[in-house]
């Protein structure tokens, strides 16, 4: 379990790989989106009753219809409506900007930011209830001012949790649409008889809804595909080693290939903190999830200099979540790369970032954080570009751009420039 900077990364590489190795659900997943596509509502009700043990009184549900948000406990309640504030908050401040600008020869060219008009966000539901999925992906929609949102959520023997409704009218959710699964990504991608077909589809899902995201992507944009979650915690030896046991459980116990790894330069603390992590393992509610993602993913890694080795080992690894629990972290955040999201120093775990800290907790997973970031107003808009010429811009441009046709062999675009100059 302990391993030094000239073992880890082999053991990592094994670990990786089949962590990514998922059960071949292509045929059957390509199957279920057909007859959605075929037969619509009729197959949604057919999947429902089948996967769901229900069959809903509606494929789509209105807010006027949403009365059991008001069973949600009051605890529950202020605190979701703190992390809807929080998270409302934060993605507000980097809405993006248009661009209008006046070259020297009159051209006139810019950038307009448009919102998506229509997002499915999907919310997993079944062994766990995420009310904070709902919040971390509709938010940033409507933030962007995307006008209609529609939330998929499966429900187990026709049972929707007053925490999950509650969360999708403080988010402003327009729709809740009872299903599930692969069927539930059909239909927002393609639209059946009472369900709109979406622009876009975000939010986490098993293996089933993952490829069914990939199969429909091109058909409908999606936030990512995403695999199992990550943290990896950097600390030194004036840390709590209890403090750090939780944090790396509370990674495990989301998913058998769940991934919980410690970096550190001190082989006692090292030692320590393992004793601890398997000293809680058997008291916990998800022991068996949480020990099968330890013993399979889970690693502690020993280095002997924290400055001049991590972040090289950091941007391998490219970890979903950064913990750096640090008596003085700074030094070490400037050489840092390939992060999904950064936790500085021990009073700031991953888990407050689950929930209502502000940043979102949908992050690129599986060292996809060498190319991808974390869903941000930025996937809820769509970019376009304009230009406005002049006779003067053509004059000057246009024997440019047409000795460039000339070069490619494309005479009609050559001629659609010199006919104007």
């Amino acid at each position: 379990m302990i391993f030094t900077p000239d073992t880890w990364r082999e053991a990592f590489d094994q670990r990786q790989s089949q962590r990514q190795t998922f059960d071949n659900h292509e045929n059957t997943v390509r199957d279920i989106l057909n007859d959605v596509r075929k037969r619509g509502d009729a197959a949604l009700y057919d999947y429902t009753l089948r996967f769901d043990r229900c069959r809903p009184p509606a494929l789509s549900l209105a807010p006027e219809t949403w009365d059991q948000a008001d069973a949600c406990p009051q605890p529950v309640k202020e605190a979701l409506t703190l992390a809807a504030q929080r998270i409302r908050n934060f993605h507000s401040l980097s809405l993006p900007q248009n661009v209008h600008h006046h070259d020297p020869l009159g051209m006139e060219l810019g950038v307009t930011w448009q919102p998506l008009s229509r997002v499915g966000v999907y919310v997993p539901g079944g062994t766990a209830v995420y009310p904070s999925s709902v919040l971390m992906n509709v938010l940033p929609a409507k933030v962007a001012g995307v006008p209609f949102v529609a939330m998929a959520v499966p429900t187990p023997d026709g049972v929707l949790d007053p925490a999950l409704l509650y969360a999708a009218r403080l988010a402003g959710v327009d729709v809740i649409h009872p299903l599930g699964g692969a069927q539930a990504i059909a239909a927002l991608a393609y639209g059946t008889e009472t369900v709109g077909a979406v622009d876009k589809i975000v939010g986490p899902g098993n293996a089933f809804v993952a490829e069914a995201k990939r199969q429909v992507m091109g058909q409908v944009g999606i936030d990512s595909y995403a695999g199992p979650s990550e943290v990896l915690i950097v600390a030194d030896a004036n840390q709590n080693p209890l403090w750090m046991a939780w944090d790396l459980l509370a990674q495990a116990e989301h998913d058998p290939r769940a991934q919980s790894i410690l970096m550190t330069d001190d082989l006692a603390f090292a030692q320590t903190v393992q004793g601890e992590v398997e000293r809680l393992l058997p008291t916990l509610p998800r022991s068996q999830t949480a020990s099968q993602s330890w013993r399979d993913y889970g690693m502690i890694i020993v280095v002997q200099d924290l400055l001049s080795q991590v972040p090289a080992m950091v941007a391998a690894i490219a970890p979903e979540h950064l913990q750096l629990c640090l008596q003085d972290p700074d030094p070490l955040i400037p050489h840092l790369r390939h992060v999904g999201s950064l936790f500085i120093g021990p009073y700031t775990p991953e888990a407050l970032g689950d929930y209502l800290a502000g940043p979102n907790h949908v992050l690129p997973t599986c060292g996809t954080a060498r190319f991808a970031s974390g869903l941000s107003v930025y996937d809820f808009f769509r970019r376009m570009t304009y230009l406005r010429g002049s006779a003067q811009a053509i004059t000057h441009l246009g024997p440019a751009a047409a000795t460039l046709a000339q070069a490619e062999r494309l005479s009609c675009h050559e001629n659609s420039l010199r006919v104007r100059f």
